[in-house]
């Protein structure tokens, strides 16, 4: 009975002792079920120690049993199943983590917290404290990344490493009753990190020329987010029309007749609208003006470089989905 971990730093496949630790395997295999690791970041990793995930806030104090998901009202921990004869002999032994003492369960509880051991040599100081219900059975190279990443002081890695998915290779007991699988995949961590991105590459660089072109997406982007915040975008983020160019810089006087003059040459225009304060009329000096077809648009953008409008170098921008291309005219 195993599990697939897809990590951020490459798979893991565990073993589970459904025999010896029914319980718990059932836990951790149905919280695999409803996608609860899914995204979950490995908050605390100690070289040569082990690497702990499970607590979708990744603080080291969330995270709960799979009846507790399924049920609010049932207890967050359940006993842990401490068998004698499973120990963290190895690398890669794989270990719930127990909460300590609480009221209804003196020996402590487990929830949905567990950790893997990095040590390459036994560790007996977690022996009869932590309930081992598995190991590592492949992937042993990817506990050997997981082992040499930088951490800060609280032992998280300062770039994140998180648990992608969680594929099940075998399950032998049957769902509690009420579980229900999510219809979707979560696709944004829980936890709100605002370190490293898994797939962020803080070293890196581009060449000038893809350097100038994401400078420019980022610009386009914060342009969108200040019409959103005056109120002429509804969503900064929305996918815009392909057909639509959007042309700032313009002589308070231009009028919406005086571009579509301008820009008609290029093609069947729409709209043609300079927009104004909408308390005193006056032009906030940007327009768009939208054409009947794509080409027209794009054709005009092009065109329209090192062109002067009523005396003065205006700003095109082709208005198109990634809002990336920009010319100062």
């Amino acid at each position: 009975m195993s599990v697939l971990l897809e990590t951020s730093l490459g798979d893991i496949v565990i073993d589970l002792e459904v025999d010896s630790c029914p319980k718990t395997c059932e836990n951790f295999l149905k919280l695999c079920k409803v996608y609860y690791y899914n995204l979950n970041a490995f908050f605390n990793v100690s070289k040569d120690f082990l690497a702990q995930a499970g607590d979708p806030s990744a603080t080291g104090t969330g995270g709960e049993s799979i009846w507790s998901y399924i049920d609010p009202k049932s207890p967050r921990y359940f006993s842990p199943e401490i068998v004698p004869r499973l120990k963290h002999k190895e690398r890669g032994t794989v270990s719930m983590a127990v909460a300590p003492s609480i009221e209804g369960l003196p020996k402590g509880g487990c929830a949905s917290q567990f950790f893997i051991t990095l040590a390459n040599a036994p560790v007996e100081y977690l022996d009869g404290k932590h309930a081992v219900f598995g190991h590592v059975v492949e992937g042993l190279d990817t506990l050997e990344k997981l082992n040499e990443v930088f951490v800060d002081q609280d032992g998280r890695p300062l770039k994140d490493v998180r648990i992608r998915h969680v594929e099940i290779l075998d399950d032998p007991f049957p769902d509690p009753p009420g579980l229900k699988v999510p219809d979707e995949i979560p696709t944004k961590p829980s936890d709100n990190s605002t370190r490293i991105a898994e797939d962020e590459d803080p070293l890196a660089t581009l060449p000038e020329e893809e350097a100038e072109a994401q400078r420019r997406i980022n610009a386009a982007r914060a342009s969108a987010l200040t019409l959103e915040m005056v109120g002429d975008l509804p969503f900064a983020n929305v996918r815009p029309p392909e057909n639509i160019l959007f042309v700032c810089k313009l002589n308070p006087v231009t009028r919406d007749e005086d571009l579509e003059l301008i820009f008609s040459r290029f093609g069947t225009i729409l709209s043609c609208q300079v927009i104004r304060d909408k308390k005193t009329g006056d032009s906030l000096q940007y327009a768009f003006i939208e054409f009947d077809k794509r080409e027209d648009a794009e054709q005009a953008y092009f065109k329209m470089q090192n062109v002067l409008v009523d005396d003065r170098r205006i700003w095109v921008d082709l208005w198109v989905s990634r809002m990336s291309s920009h010319l100062y005219l």
